[in-house]
């Protein structure tokens, strides 16, 4: 569609787009008071319901490693990147970081204490998970999941508390596309 744009607007002799410029970006500090409360935000952001993933990564001598994560996304088709953002503060993703790849592992409705279990910090997040290595990077690609996709990290950007993190799919696949993805909506599970 975008190509065929272009053509037409050639053919017709149209002047080209020029990029719009790119945004002052700064940091917000200190003496600067969010425009919103947390609780606020928190209790309106609620209420877009989300998809369920764990995010898991070959994590060296220390074992795998892994945290859940909601807030994961498809970011480009060309080429094929996904994102997710993980907070500054988590101890997990040091351990991913370094090993410059992760899969993501989309959780099915009856995953819900699955995902608990990777909620928890601290904790021995493998124990008793059926698991398998991703063909590419050899994170753990949990047992009984909706998809899997297999990436290396492509770049981390900052944002506010959290940490952005952009990867480069290698290989994906899905398990039952027939069951029912977990969600998370107000807080709980649907």
């Amino acid at each position: 569609m975008a190509e065929a744009a272009v053509r037409y607007l050639r053919l017709v002799g149209a002047p080209p787009v020029q990029a719009p410029p790119r945004p002052r970006l700064r940091c917000v500090r200190e003496d600067e008071r969010a425009p919103v409360g947390q609780a606020e935000f928190r209790r309106v952001l609620g209420n877009f319901a989300t998809g369920v993933t764990v995010v898991t990564a070959e994590g060296g001598d220390g074992g795998p490693a892994g945290f859940a994560c909601q807030s994961f996304s498809a970011l480009s088709l060309d080429p094929p990147l996904v994102a997710f953002m993980v907070g500054r503060t988590s101890t997990t993703w040091p351990r991913i970081a370094r090993a410059g790849a992760f899969c993501v592992n989309v959780l099915a409705a009856h995953q819900g204490e699955l995902c608990r279990g990777f909620a928890v910090s601290g904790a021995d997040k493998f124990a008793g998970v059926a698991y398998d290595a991703a063909p590419v990077s050899g994170a753990p690609r949990l047992a009984g999941t909706l998809a899997w996709i297999d990436c290396a990290i492509q770049a981390v950007h900052t944002g506010g508390d959290h940490l952005i993190v952009v990867g480069r799919v290698d290989a994906l696949g899905t398990g039952d596309e027939n069951a029912a993805p977990l969600l998370f909506h107000k807080g709980r599970f649907l």
